[in-house]
């Protein structure tokens, strides 16, 4: 039963791990991947000279840690208030509802966003406009183009994370609920003593595996939903990437980003397990 699990993993992750042989390489695809003149570190130098570099970098830290954090916050806020919720067919039923965004690709949410945020015909900037706000640019402002995309990676991914953090709610026991209640706390002084501590083991624990995911910024939303105009505060490795290895065809210089990406990942991911360990006791073995 593991057999075709493990083939999978082989043939689409293992076996491609020959291609990093192209970052150190100027690859001449005539000569394929083996044969190609060998130039060592200097797609890795070209790569840190690349103008925008720095600033490519700067975008995917700073867009992946504000989704990292939305990403905890959110749901933990939502699973609270579903946690209040005395009504169980309501509760269901905002559960499907959230959970539904999750599973919708980004091409089919990308064309969603570009009606609901558009600054002529959106819903959004429709609002905006009642209240005597300008229409707001969101997907070609390089100042808005940042949030707009945190915003609705969390609107499309939370209630899928609230699913984490209402099991660790169902492990909580009752008892202390009853023993806050004799002392005289009400229901937010028992969300503040009880809910929240029992919570915290659960929120320090996905924090601190989510910090592996620090240089992912999300490649299928940023593409779907940038433009020229918003490379500046939009573009991320990912992004970068593509362009390079496949609208260049600099195959050697995408593939040095790329591994220079997965380092640092490697790295953030190591260390994201020995906190959790050290801090929660979890381990993977």
């Amino acid at each position: 039963m593991l057999l075709p699990g493990f083939a999978l993993v082989f043939v689409y992750s293992y076996i491609p791990m020959a291609g990093i042989l192209m970052a150190f390489e100027r690859l001449v695809p005539s000569k394929g991947m083996f044969r190609s003149p060998w130039v060592g570190w200097k797609n890795f130098e070209y790569m840190l000279h690349l103008p925008g570099t720095m600033q490519v970098l700067w975008n995917t830290l700073f867009i992946a840690v504000m989704k990292m954090g939305a990403g905890i916050v959110v749901p933990v806020l939502f699973a609270l208030l579903l946690n209040e919720a005395r009504s169980r067919l309501f509760k269901r039923s905002i559960q499907t509802i959230i959970y539904f965004p999750h599973f919708l690709s980004w091409i089919i949410l990308s064309g969603i966003l570009v009606d609901i945020l558009s600054p002529s015909t959106g819903i959004v900037n429709g609002a905006l406009g009642l209240l005597g706000i300008s229409p707001v640019y969101f997907l070609g402002d390089p100042h808005w183009f940042p949030f707009a995309t945190v915003v609705s990676d969390t609107w499309k991914e939370f209630g899928y994370g609230t699913i984490v953090y209402l099991a660790a709610l169902t492990g909580i026991s009752p008892s202390l609920y009853e023993a806050a209640a004799m002392d005289g706390a009400g229901r937010l002084r028992q969300t503040f003593s009880v809910t929240l501590p029992g919570l915290l083991p659960m929120i320090v624990l996905m924090s601190v595996l989510s910090l592996g995911n620090v240089l992912n910024a999300g490649f299928d939303q940023i593409y779907n939903l940038y433009s020229p105009q918003v490379y500046r505060t939009g573009d991320i490795i990912d992004t970068l990437v593509y362009r390079i290895g496949v609208e260049n065809a600099n195959y050697g210089v995408a593939t040095a980003v790329g591994l220079f990406k997965s380092v640092v990942s490697f790295i953030m991911i190591g260390i994201s397990y020995m906190l959790a360990y050290r801090l929660t006791n979890y381990r993977i073995f």
